[in-house]
């Protein structure tokens, strides 16, 4: 199903969009106003663009750089081409180990390679512990944000999928009540647990160690306490030298909720004694996406959710409309490099007004990218007939000096004189909520005319 059908299903709550509008337009006035305050934050974002460059243009030395080093420090390094190995590693890792119970911290890594349902076939319990991930998990449902996980759910419909799975009281949607009682059970779940897994925001070749980045601290919980710690990580992920570190952490957390800084920015170096520490990076279709030339750089990304936050497709169409791990416009660029056929669509989910770009903390060229992406998709996939014959006759009008006035003087007319009920229909669903501002009798070219003649 193409974006533009999944999103009409978004919309049919109408209050609900609009709340999940305002939500995330929130998040990124909080961003704004916590960019404004650091002295340097364009030149925080140039430096990071290039440490990334830098990083793509020497992946392979950097990868076994750090490979080398986190051998060093007694972690146990692991290499998976696709999604199924990546699995499979992770799975004889646990099946090594006995492992009956994981709790896992949020990856979406693990998401994109469908790693619960993987071990849950196998018989292996697997708990999210993000308070988002737990919602959507429980809810059988995957995240709609990479940050927000459980944007698109209400604290009124979290009240109720937690009265059903966890037995708490009706509390119209108290989110301290809520929040409480997932405490409270999740505790459990860190206590019993065999394994811990998470992700890795940034992995350092120079030391070997690799950081997590949570609000809530849910990664040290499963860590510490667990015997061993698988942590996932897509090959992208690595950075030079301990001393960049600073530059993307300033970045990560503003660009993401507008806070100064992640609650917890976690290190690890060394497995604890008597415990394993193992890291599986994986490739999984990026290598491929280095090699193209016009979209290599959305490797970069940081994943900091910003250009979901400020795109008004996205805000209004939800993350699960995208079909896909990462949504919004970064993810408009990654998943067609996987699946064209499957996400030709997402390219046009974008008004190209370039406010994606404009807010990328590594600063991604998205809205550019996008347009590409359009360029080979009009080429390679099939398109609709209509919408081929409607673009043909555009191209027509639009080449054509005569028919382009006469087009603009019939639609003037229309719009002026034409009952309002053929404007504003059912059949115009831009009509629908939008009032056209008052039709003019001049297009700008003959009123610049008369202005100039008028002038002298």
């Amino acid at each position: 199903m193409s974006h533009s059908k999944k999103a009409a299903v978004f919309n049919k709550d109408e209050a609900k969009v609009n709340w999940h509008d305002k939500a995330l337009w929130y998040v990124r006035e909080k961003r704004d106003t916590a960019a404004h305050k650091v002295k340097g934050w364009e030149y925080l974002r140039d430096t990071a663009s290039k440490i990334k460059g830098n990083v793509l243009s020497n992946l392979d030395n950097y990868l076994l750089a750090f490979e080398a080093n986190a051998k060093k420090n007694g972690i146990k390094v692991h290499w998976a081409s696709d999604a199924n190995e990546h699995n499979e590693i992770v799975h004889k890792i646990l099946a090594d180990n006995n492992v009956k119970k994981v709790v896992k911290s949020k990856s979406m890594l693990t998401e994109e390679c469908h790693l619960n349902p993987y071990l849950e076939a196998n018989n292996i319990e697997v708990v999210d512990t993000d308070l988002g991930e737990y919602i959507v998990q429980i809810a059988e449902e995957t995240p709609s944000h990479i940050v927000l996980p459980a944007i698109h759910k209400t604290k009124e419909e979290v009240d109720e999928l937690f009265q059903e799975h966890l037995g708490t009281k009706p509390s119209n949607g108290n989110p301290e009540y809520l929040t409480n009682e997932a405490r409270k059970h999740l505790r459990t779940k860190f206590l019993e647990a065999d394994a811990a897994i998470t992700g890795v925001n940034f992995a350092i070749a120079e030391t070997g160690g690799f950081v997590v980045c949570t609000n809530e601290g849910n990664a040290d919980m499963g860590a510490h306490l667990a015997p061993v710690h698988i942590a996932c990580m897509g090959i992208e992920k690595i950075i030079p030298k301990e001393e960049h570190l600073g530059v993307f952490l300033r970045l990560l957390a503003r660009s993401a909720t507008g806070q100064p800084i992640t609650t917890y920015s976690s290190h690890f170096n060394t497995p604890a004694e008597g415990t394993e520490l193992h890291i599986v990076i994986v490739d999984n279709g990026r290598t491929e996406q280095l090699s193209r030339e016009d979209f290599r750089t959305s490797l970069h990304c940081i994943r900091c959710g910003a250009c979901m936050n400020t795109c008004p497709i996205y805000r209004r169409s939800g993350g699960h409309s995208y079909d896909a791990t990462i949504p919004g416009p970064i993810g408009s660029i990654l998943s067609p490099g996987k699946d064209l056929t499957k996400h030709s669509s997402l390219p046009f989910a974008s008004t190209l007004c370039g406010s994606c770009s404009d807010v990328c903390p590594v600063k991604i060229n998205i809205h550019e990218q996008l347009y590409k992406w359009r360029q080979i998709i009009t080429k390679d996939v099939k398109q609709p007939v209509v919408k081929k014959t409607i673009l043909k006759i555009a191209g027509v009008v639009l080449s054509n000096r005569t028919l382009y006035n006469i087009g603009g003087k019939s639609a003037r007319f229309m719009l002026k004189y034409a009952p309002r009920f053929m404007v504003y229909s059912n059949l115009n669903a831009w009509g629908k909520a939008r009032e056209l501002p008052e039709v003019k009798n001049q297009n700008f070219d003959e009123w610049y005319k008369v202005k100039r003649k008028n002038n002298g």
